[in-house]
């Protein structure tokens, strides 16, 4: 059997990452999460102090950020888990899973993620992950920028509100009792109008990308349909 390139957009908050891990473990492929890349680098940047609020307006200090990839301060990797065997997201070596999937992290990381030296960093490294193919990667520009020749092209997408009850549910299942639905329905939504919006890769949906809308769907549902999907694909 051929191995192809499954590429899944969307936006924020619609179980992209859960979609693929499915799939990915289903049959036998590599899974490449690269928002969680985009939000490793974005947690360096908090950590040193490389996003400033100046009157109201987030602030990154580029020059800092891109000195810092150019020395190779930045290294983004990921491990696997040997109980779930799925990948943790690694910098520099240290597991900041748990750490990248705060909302304060999600408040930030459109910012970084906007920028074009970022970008062209994070993108290269997807590129090398794909060249033996065999591998399902979900994002915001996978099947337009990072694989535009991807054999299949999934965009995912969900009302704000269902996607923001998704991203409160899990936020208050790991703990944070101080969250509110307000913010995270505010996050969803800036997220949507920044990453449609940047000027380097916005999330758009590729001219042949079948579109899954899961607002109704079970995730059993929807798993079985991108199973179907996949299945096609490959017998091409």
């Amino acid at each position: 059997m051929k191995k192809i390139i499954v590429a899944i957009d969307g936006y924020s908050s619609c179980g992209k990452s859960t979609m693929a891990k499915v799939l990915a473990k289903t049959v036998g492929y590599i899974y490449v999460d690269t928002g969680a890349m985009y939000r490793v680098a974005t947690l360096y940047a908090m950590r040193n102090n490389m996003i400033q609020e100046v009157e109201g307006q987030k602030k990154v200090d580029e020059p800092a950020l891109n000195q810092a990839i150019e020395k190779g301060e930045i290294q983004v990797s990921f491990q696997l888990d040997p109980q779930t065997n799925l990948p943790l997201a690694c910098l520099n070596g240290e597991v900041v899973e748990n750490e990248i999937r705060t909302l304060e992290v999600s408040n930030n990381v459109s910012f970084v993620s906007a920028l074009p030296f970022v970008r062209e960093f994070l993108t290269q490294q997807q590129k090398n992950m794909g060249k033996k193919k065999g591998i399902v990667m979900d994002g915001r520009d996978i099947g337009t920028a990072v694989f535009p020749k991807a054999e299949l092209k999934i965009f995912l997408t969900a009302s704000p509100e269902v996607r923001a009850q998704r991203r409160f549910d899990e936020l208050v299942a790991k703990g944070d009792k101080d969250v509110k639905f307000e913010e995270v329905l505010k996050n969803v939504q800036e997220r949507d109008y920044i990453d449609t919006h940047r000027e380097i890769a916005p999330l758009r949906q590729a001219d042949d990308a079948i579109v899954i809308d899961n607002s109704n769907l079970t995730k059993d549902e929807q798993n079985e349909l991108l199973l179907q999907y996949f299945k096609q694909a490959v017998e091409k």
